[in-house]
């Protein structure tokens, strides 16, 4: 069983925005946004201290962004982690067609609406954070019908479960995490989509399938630096490429980086800070 640390921010004025899109350069598992504040989720075995997050509302205290700001950490177990979110998990209407919501709430879905069941424990991925919603909404646009998706650095495996919905014929998530191993499984079953949907704990490179018709990885920009061989040796020569997790700022290192293996941007969508960028082979 695993334990977390738990980190409440609040800052003055409130810039949930600014301050989300730099803590998740940390190596953090999630982020809940709350009307006073936010909170900040870590397992106990990682690099995350008080310390590297002081530094970054120190950075925006120097930029006259804020004016203070205060910390809480507190230790949870398993179970509270668990009981925490779902405290601030809601329905999310991701686009006019896709609607996420977690088991435990309800929801009475508008004609025409699809809806995924995702219950995302601590995996990433629950449509709440601006990138979640970037790539859904790409994939309901490039998603035509019968596709073989990958699925890179799943989560909660919503991107894949949601592509399947949407008219793909399959898809393979990969993550490297046990718990969103068996977080993906448990929303896969939740969805009635296990005969279309597999989850594997890998690395890409440990994929051995080739020529997807769409590869979608919401991760960060270090990551999609660093697998972009990867990637490209496994998409099909029409396929399409949806990139996300990633900073405005990130957008021309990973242009170049991606062109380097023959990618061409053709599309880019933007919330808030965040970006998501569409690629295809030239």
């Amino acid at each position: 069983m695993k334990t977390y640390r738990q980190f409440k921010i609040f800052t003055n004025p409130l810039l949930t925005d600014e301050v989300s899109g730099l803590l998740w350069q940390l190596d953090i598992d999630g982020i809940n946004e709350t009307d006073s504040g936010l909170i900040v989720f870590a397992a106990q075995n990682k690099n995350v201290s008080r310390k590297e997050i002081e530094n970054i509302l120190n950075q925006l205290l120097n930029e006259k962004q804020i004016s203070s700001f205060a910390i809480e950490e507190e230790i949870l177990e398993d179970k509270n982690w668990n009981e925490e979110y779902e405290k601030n998990v809601r329905v999310i209407e991701v686009s006019d067609k896709i609607v996420i919501k977690p088991s435990f709430k309800e929801y009475s879905g508008k004609p025409g609406q699809m809806i995924i069941e995702i219950d995302p424990k601590m995996s990433f991925g629950t449509g709440e954070h601006a990138t979640t919603k970037l790539v859904l909404r790409l994939i309901e646009k490039y998603v035509c019908g019968n596709e073989r998706v990958l699925d890179v650095g799943s989560g909660t495996a919503v991107l894949g479960i949601g592509a399947v919905m949407l008219g793909a014929d399959s898809a393979i998530c990969i993550d490297n995490d046990e718990w969103c191993s068996l977080n993906g499984n448990e929303n896969v079953n939740a969805n009635g989509l296990e005969k279309k949907v597999e989850i594997r704990m890998a690395e890409i490179s440990q994929v051995p399938e080739k020529d997807f018709e769409l590869i979608v990885a919401n991760i960060n920009r270090h990551i999609l630096l660093d697998i972009a061989g990867d990637i490209a040796a496994r998409i099909k020569q029409t396929g399409t490429l949806i990139l996300s997790g990633l900073l405005i700022v990130d957008e021309k290192d990973v242009v170049e980086r991606y062109s380097e293996f023959g990618f061409g941007l053709i599309e880019k969508n933007e919330i808030d800070e965040w970006c998501a960028l569409v690629f295809k082979l030239k």
